[in-house]
């Protein structure tokens, strides 16, 4: 059964019962957010799933008064899937002009602020106005799963992808355990002293006079990139780029303090003092985490940076006391789904049971394991030369579905076509100007010039439809990794019980996860951790044999896990 879920003023909302064919079982009922509150958590036992616009704008109201719901639709996600999906493309969603619903997703707002679907709708603020909009969408929904060519699997990346968006929630809600004091201790000693803003700490400036000593330039601004650049090519250096790998093979004095100053910025910038004291607060940094927030399905952060926490810093995430951090990350993730997608049962051995990179030296592909590693990610990304471009030819010959899978989505991409996930995620097509760039190759008045900027265009295209499919599945396998984690930890405890007491998510990253958790559950969480990774790959992949390897740490501090 339904609960369609729809926002009529800042302190009500309108709640419909559906049944399974999403048709009303009744009238809306008016609730204030105070009712809303007990009729769910009355409504919960049952199992409802609640469908509602914005699982970031409802469910917060929820998460503060400690209230969690196990299932829901997240009407916003779900139209973006269906709206691109090739599952989906002869659906009234996939061919029809864009309405209201495709406004709400280009509009980039905070919680609370800017109009809510009923609004653009201009249907005004009444219960039934505001529910009719958003059940008219759920049925377009229903409709499109139900006529689509792979039902069961759009159906179970909707779920996922409703499922990812409450974790989201609950862990900006319940936050990742951080010590502030610890995070100061760690700055100090990386960069020294605090000093006022715009000022660099002892250290960084002591970098900085090495770097213009190096260079002969005493008013040089490292922080400048044209400065740099500059000074670095007077230097006799043949540099286009003053990022961090383009310089790290140059051999020059500079080249040393130079890459330091750029690392020890780069955590003042995004975690020193200032963010600490912006993103962190009772002992606590919450995010917030954007599910779906890139076109692969992988997720985005608004503000704070939670998916690029240097290991300078992990040291401040620390469990509470009494309880633990259990960290479990996903190995190989990529060429794994890599070899279930392409049922290469070859590749699927080399990594039973064992790290897939050593798993493919060990079969006689190549020589070590990081040549395994180099040759893998150049046939999921496109590198054709260089050591990759050496060493894919023999891993083709050793697993030729995978490669072949690969180089399929490439050409597909270089055509101008989409490629579609395991479960359904469609890439989009390309721009106007890339098709405009491509005809004019075919032009009778083209020129040497015309042409090699379309297969320059073309080319790029197809490197990113190549790795597509791939990123996208694996995208798909850590929704459901993590929506069977959440389940499973449901039954640790009892229904009311709060974060404060029962083990939960707390931070994800792609192939990553980290659960908080009693130090008496650790053993049970991470158990729950390892066979949720083996439920996730049987949901995408049936029976085929391949292992989804994790590394698993139950530490009292994040740094202690790597």
């Amino acid at each position: 059964m339904y609960q369609l879920v729809s926002e009529v003023g800042p302190d009500t909302v309108a709640v419909t019962g559906l049944d399974a064919a999403g048709s009303p079982l009744g009238l809306p009922r008016t609730l204030t957010l105070r009712e809303f509150r007990i009729f769910v958590v009355d409504s919960e036992p049952a199992g409802p799933r609640w469908v509602w616009e914005d699982t970031a704008r409802i469910y917060p109201k929820l998460l503060r008064h400690e209230i969690r719901v196990q299932r829901c639709h997240d009407l916003r996600l779900c139209h973006v899937i269906l709206r691109n999906s090739a599952l989906t493309a002869h659906s009234d969603i996939g061919r029809g002009a864009p309405g209201p619903f495709d406004e709400v997703l280009s509009l980039d707002r905070p919680e609370g602020t800017g109009p809510a679907l009923f609004e653009l709708m201009d249907v005004g603020t009444s219960d039934a106005a505001a529910s009719t909009g958003l059940l008219d969408e759920f049925l377009l929904q229903l409709r499109a799963v139900s006529g689509s060519e792979q039902p069961g699997r759009i159906r179970l990346l909707l779920a996922a992808e409703s499922a990812g968006a409450l974790i989201a929630a609950e862990m900006t809600h319940a936050g990742l355990p951080w010590r502030s004091d610890i995070h100061h201790d760690l700055l100090t000693r990386e960069l020294g002293a605090r000093v006022a803003p715009g000022t660099r700490p002892e250290r960084l400036e002591g970098l900085a006079s090495r770097v213009r000593l190096e260079l002969g330039d005493a008013l040089l601004n490292p922080d400048s990139s044209t400065e740099l650049l500059r000074a670095l090519q007077r230097a006799g250096l043949a540099v286009t780029s003053t990022r961090a790998w383009a310089l790290k093979d140059l051999s020059h004095p500079v080249i040393e303090p130079l890459l330091l100053y750029k690392k020890l910025s780069r955590l003042l910038t995004a975690n020193g003092w200032t963010w600490m004291e912006a993103w962190t607060s009772a002992g606590r940094f919450r995010p917030e985490y954007l599910p779906g927030g890139v076109v692969t399905g992988r997720w985005a952060a608004r503000g704070g940076g939670a998916l690029q926490l240097p290991k300078q810093i992990r040291g401040a995430v620390v469990a509470d006391p009494g309880w633990k951090l259990v960290v479990a990350d996903a190995a190989q993730l990529e060429p794994r789904i890599l070899a279930a997608l392409s049922a290469d049962l070859s590749m699927a051995a080399a990594g039973r049971g064992t790290d897939l990179y050593a798993g493919i030296v060990a079969s006689g592909v190549v020589e070590t394991r990081d040549h395994a590693k180099v040759a893998m990610l150049g046939a999921m990304y496109g590198a054709t030369t260089g050591e990759s471009g050496r060493l894919l030819p023999r891993l083709a010959a050793a697993y030729p579905r995978a490669i072949a899978l690969t180089e399929t989505a490439a050409r597909a991409g270089e055509r101008g076509e989409s490629v579609t996930t395991r479960l359904g995620r469609s890439s989009p097509p390309p721009s106007a100007a890339w098709h405009a760039t491509q005809a004019k190759a075919y032009d009778s008045g083209a020129t040497a010039g015309d042409e090699s900027r379309a297969r320059s265009q073309a080319r790029d295209w197809g490197r990113f439809t190549r790795n597509f499919v791939v990123q996208g599945s694996a995208a798909e396998w850590a929704l459901c990794w993590m929506a069977e984690i959440r389940r499973e930890l449901q039954t640790l405890h009892a229904v009311r019980d709060g974060f404060a007491t029962a083990p939960h998510l707390v931070f994800f990253l792609h192939d990553e996860v980290i659960v908080h958790t009693p130090e008496g559950l650790a053993d049970r969480v991470e158990s729950i951790i390892v066979e949720a990774a083996a439920t996730a790959g049987r949901l995408l992949f049936g029976d085929f044999p391949v292992d989804f390897m994790l590394t698993t740490a139950t530490v009292d501090n994040y740094a202690a896990a790597k």
